[in-house]
């Protein structure tokens, strides 16, 4: 009833007052606003600060007058050390005394005594301090390499320095090609070679051009992984840039294209550098150098052979011209197999080096073995250089020719000199006619050249292009003409002549005439007496043969036994087949079947069907 009551109170109040004339009082307590709307004027723009001088050091957006501050500061950034010592203590005061020129001369002595944590800490801290002016020390490209350099010698990891590198555009510094090259043997140490293409190739890119460091690492790195495409890609850009490849990323290279068969992008890479002022000098190592010869031979690459030669006649130049002098030789199976390869890919310049750098070996101790000078033979016949070939001839003549520890066979047209007989009927009779006529010429020269060799050569050769005329006449020749006495392999010659065409009687003829002159018969003379009564289908004569053969000290070989016992199948001699069976267990043969040449043999060749 109280409440009740204290309401209308209060509102009889307030009605009295409102209806009070004297007292009128407004709504708000402010004055008057206007409620009209006005446009807002526009003030002209106003012009825009320049920009902050202080730049080139990301302390700047710390508290930069305050270089001394808290340790929870200083391990805000990476550059900064978190922690200190007594040592560090006195780097920190050492770094404040130090402008940029003295750093670099700090930092080359500490790098000379290997005190890489020092410098590293020495950078941080000098980093952090004030120049001569009061504002932060901002280093140079320079700087901050020594500064990835000590990184990376306490075995900092790759991304670590790329974080670092990274960090360069903070103090509006470039990466040059030293701070990439420095990231590249963290990639190289670690063997990442994906990493390290991809950085070589963001160098290409970004402008910033490789050395011959990067690319030799990056090569190197991608040659330890077996990557030997994607180096090949690098190395040709080295030698197109100009650049010098080292010798121990060369060599690792060689080793590589070798032991994986790829000779041919090897010689082209050896060529390339050939051609360089820079790289031209380039030379594996000798042992090396054999192996490339060796493979290059089995291959019959004839060019990297020759590459091969080359680098061994370069390390005998050197070993003469050290002091005192290293007398290097190189081995003559070596320089006879690269003959040989010579002859089989028609290479002369292989010939020509081969033969110097024999001489070169032997330094005119002795002289060249008969099998070099046969290989040299074979070369030049497979060439067709007759002329070189019986020169070449003419000079195992006069060294070997009147020597007694000699093998008759040296002078043989039917074994050692056979590549030569082949040369001389490659065109038929205008080639022989042709190196009869000359030698004949030689022979009446001063000095004359006569050689009973030489012409043995022709007299086969007219035989194996069953041309009798021409070799009987080459036979009387040597003795008539040119004034020599023929010799058992110019009656071996003229004796397979007359059992090509199938003049047995002959043959046997020659044979008894060479008898009775004195002329001692040897494993050939019977070969062709048996392959003469063979072709005049005459086994029993052939047996007859072989028996003398036996007799006279001479082992009949497999083959001529194997060709009797064909002709004895195919004339049903079943007693010359018994006979024969005796010899071939006498000498311990192992024959073989004849099924397969049998089958064919009795093939029918007619147009019945």
């Amino acid at each position: 009833m109280a409440v009740r009551m204290t309401i209308l109170s209060r509102t009889s109040f307030f009605h009295c007052k409102t209806l009070s004339p004297t007292f009128i009082r407004l709504i708000s307590g402010f004055p008057f606003l206007s409620q009209e709307p006005y446009l807002q004027e526009i003030s002209p723009e106003a012009s825009p600060l320049p920009p902050n001088p202080s730049s080139g050091s990301p302390f700047y957006q710390e508290n930069w007058r305050n270089p001394s501050v808290g340790s929870a500061a200083l391990g805000g950034h990476s550059l900064v050390p978190v922690g200190f010592d007594h040592s560090s203590a006195r780097i920190m005061a050492f770094s404040q005394t130090l402008d940029l020129a003295s750093l670099m001369s700090v930092f080359a002595d500490w790098m000379l005594s290997q005190r890489w944590s020092d410098l590293k800490q020495l950078f941080e801290f000098w980093i952090r301090s004030l120049d001569a002016s009061g504002k932060p020390n901002r280093p140079d490209v320079n700087l901050y390499n020594h500064y990835l350099r000590a990184n990376l010698m306490m075995g900092a990891s790759a991304g670590e320095l790329l974080d670092l590198v990274a960090q360069m555009q903070e103090y509006e510094i470039s990466p040059n090609t030293a701070s990439y090259n420095l990231v590249l043997k963290a990639m190289y140490q670690a063997r990442e070679y994906e990493a390290a293409a991809k950085l070589l190739d963001r160098m290409l890119l970004t402008g910033c051009m490789p050395d011959d460091e990067s690319y030799n690492l990056v090569i190197g790195l991608l040659l330890l992984k077996n990557q030997i495409d994607s180096a090949l890609k690098y190395l040709e850009m080295l030698l197109k840039s100009g650049f010098m490849l080292s010798s121990s990323v060369f060599t690792e290279y060689v080793q590589s294209c070798v032991s994986t068969g790829k000779l041919d992008t090897l010689a082209l890479i050896i060529e390339k550098c050939k051609t360089t002022d820079q790289n031209k000098a380039l030379s594996p190592t000798w042992k090396l150098c054999n192996y490339i010869a060796d493979v290059a031979m089995q291959a019959d690459h004839s060019k990297l052979a020759f590459f091969a030669l080359e680098f061994l006649a370069r390390w005998i130049a050197r070993g003469e011209n050290a002091r005192p002098p290293i007398l290097l030789s190189v081995d003559e199976g070596l320089v006879a197999s690269a003959l040989a390869t010579a002859g089989r890919t028609f290479d002369s310049t292989l010939i020509d080096a081969s033969w110097s750098i024999l001489k070169r070996s032997l330094r005119q101790k002795r002289a060249p073995n008969p099998e070099t000078y046969l290989a040299k033979i074979y070369a030049y016949s497979s060439l067709g250089n007759l002329q070189r070939a019986f020169s070449t001839l003419n000079e195992l003549e006069t060294t070997y020719g009147n020597s007694e520890d000699v093998d008759n066979e040296l002078f043989s047209p039917f074994t050692s000199l056979c590549s030569l007989v082949t040369a001389c009927c490659k065109n038929g009779f205008s080639t022989l006619d042709s190196v009869y006529v000359q030698l004949e010429n030689l022979s009446n020269s001063d000095p004359p050249y006569k050689s009973v060799a030489a012409l043995n050569c022709v007299v086969l050769g007219c035989a194996n292009i069953w041309d009798l005329d021409r070799a009987y006449e080459t036979f009387e020749a040597i003795a008539e003409k040119i004034g020599l006495t023929p010799d058992i392999h110019s009656y071996n010659a003229l004796m397979c002549a007359f059992g090509k065409v199938k003049k047995t009687s002959e043959a046997c003829k020659v044979f008894e005439h060479l008898v009775s002159l004195g002329v001692k018969p040897n494993a050939t003379t019977y070969t062709l007496l048996v392959d003469a009564h063979l072709a005049n289908r005459d086994p029993k004569a052939a047996l007859l043969v072989i028996d003398e053969m036996v007799d006279a000290g001479f082992t009949p070989s497999k083959e001529m036994l194997k060709k009797v016992r064909r002709r004895c199948s195919r004339e049903l001699d079943v007693d010359s087949d018994e006979r024969l069976q005796s010899r071939v267990h006498q000498f311990g043969y192992m024959m073989g079947g004849e099924g397969r040449r049998e089958l064919l043999y009795n093939l029918n060749y007619g147009s019945n069907y």
